[in-house]
């Protein structure tokens, strides 16, 4: 084995030289390239983009020497740190965090990866003294996402953390990521550094290189269209040609009040949500009128009939009935509580037609957990001719751009509940606020619910608007 030398540096703390652990990071990645866990070409990553290289450590499980002498390096790192407590991300850094705090002689805890429903349903495993400070250790780092999240369940369950210790920063530039969410990283090697050692030693040539270093630079997992869904790029072009990221809910009950408000507010705004059957007087000509203005002030209609059925009733209620919601309706609001079949009842034999899955409330004390937002991801990545994205609640910037990055590419979050101050009204609908919406990264944000004046909405909106694009 290539890095026996390597396993003696963390053995007699302190006495390991600069010069030492430089040499022997090089090793490391040198060996990481050999078993195939550093790999060079065209790889599709989960935000959509094609990257010139992967990164896959599980396998160093499979060479306890390699194993150990990671732990080594990363014992080195972190033993100056002040934590009580060592956590591993499940699965790959798990068995990295056991060798390195048996090494520094630390308690041991982490978060279970599914959720517990029955007994505490307490998601951490291990002992542990609530306000006592944790250390989080990862393979790797690129958007953060799950280091961060794992945090934040340690602080539920009322431990803290301040450092986080990775074996490769993915992203160049992870020290900027996670300050961000208040947090320091300590990483042994970033991919800069990983090409440099690589094409010294000849294993990939100067054009590999720049491919890598332009990848990383330009960012990775930017948005990418979706190219089995017309109607998410139509939405997509409007956001660009309109600079607004506003979807005004209209939630009145006559059609009078509709169309005037309508007519104050439809130049700001790239949809409109409509709730049809609250209104008392609906009659024939509203479509038509509606599909006027669509057309005349460039907008699309949103629909949010929440259907929660089973494939066939949800086919008559979407297709049928008084309003014919399908006829003139571009997107729909869907529960996945029914399974994959209510995507089917509703879309099949129907061109030109998508929805936004429901994922996560904002009305307080709401079932929908983060599991259940999970799978209702994984099902709208299934389908994404039919669906264009999902409605996701976060109260905080941090938590916006958690979920956000678990969204698959190619569709949108819609953000509900937003207002220009956080709050919560008496029937339990919590409110964000507009500017922690944006800076999370929200790709849509709907607001209009709980406006009081309807000759406030226009300026409002354009405060919407402004803020979306600055």
């Amino acid at each position: 084995m290539r890095l026996k030398k390597y396993n003696k540096i963390v053995q007699t703390h302190g006495r390991a030289s600069q010069q030492e652990i430089k040499m022997n990071i090089e090793k490391l990645i040198l060996e990481l390239h050999r078993i195939g866990a550093i790999k060079f070409g065209e790889f599709t990553l989960k935000s959509g983009a094609i990257s010139p290289f992967y990164i896959d450590l599980r396998d160093m499980v499979s060479y306890p020497e390699l194993l150990n002498a990671v732990a080594d390096l990363l014992a080195e790192k972190v033993k100056d740190l002040d934590f009580d407590y060592m956590s591993g991300i499940p699965y790959t850094a798990l068995p990295v965090a056991t060798l390195v705090a048996d090494k520094l002689k630390k308690p041991l805890i982490f978060i279970r990866k599914e959720e517990k429903s029955y007994g505490t349903k307490n998601p951490v495993i291990g002992s542990y003294e609530k306000g006592k400070r944790c250390l989080l250790i990862d393979d790797l780092i690129t958007s953060g996402e799950s280091i961060v999240e794992t945090a934040e369940k340690f602080r539920k369950a009322g431990l803290q953390t301040r450092d986080m210790a990775v074996l490769i920063d993915r992203s160049g530039k992870g020290n900027e990521i996670l300050s961000g969410y208040g947090y320091r990283l300590h990483s042994l090697f970033d991919i800069f550094s990983l090409v440099e050692v690589l094409k010294e030693s000849g294993k990939i040539g100067e054009e590999q290189v720049q491919k890598v270093l332009s990848f990383v630079q330009q960012g990775e997992g930017k948005p990418v269209k979706n190219i089995s869904n017309n109607l998410t790029d139509k939405l997509l072009e409007l956001i660009d040609k309109k600079q607004s990221r506003l979807v005004f809910s209209l939630d009145v009950d006559n059609q009078k009040e509709f169309f005037r408000i309508l007519e104050q507010t439809a130049e700001h705004i790239v949809m409109l949500k409509t709730h049809i059957d609250i209104l008392s007087d609906y009659d024939e000509d509203f479509v038509p009128k509606l599909l006027d203005y669509a057309r005349k002030y460039e907008f699309m209609i949103f629909e949010d009939r929440k259907f929660a059925d089973i494939g066939n009733t949800v086919r008559k209620q979407y297709r049928g009935g008084i309003y014919k919601i399908a006829d003139w309706s571009d997107f729909i609001t869907v529960h996945a509580t029914p399974g994959e079949g209510i995507l089917q009842g509703l879309f099949d034999g129907l061109e030109g037609k998508s929805s936004f899955l429901l994922a996560k409330m904002s009305s307080k004390g709401n079932l929908m957990n983060d599991n259940y937002t999970r799978r209702v991801f994984e099902m709208g990545k299934k389908h994404p001719e039919v669906v264009s994205g999902y409605i996701v609640h976060g109260h905080t910037a941090d938590e916006i751009r958690r979920l956000k990055n678990k969204i698959p590419a190619g569709q949108l979050l819609l953000m509900p509940g937003v207002k220009l101050e956080s709050g919560i009204d008496a029937m339990g609908q919590q409110y964000t606020g507009v500017k922690e919406a944006i800076r999370g990264g929200a790709d849509l944000i709907i607001v209009g619910r709980g406006i009081i004046q309807a000759e406030d909405v226009a300026e409002m909106a354009r405060q919407y608007k402004y803020a979306s694009t600055s």
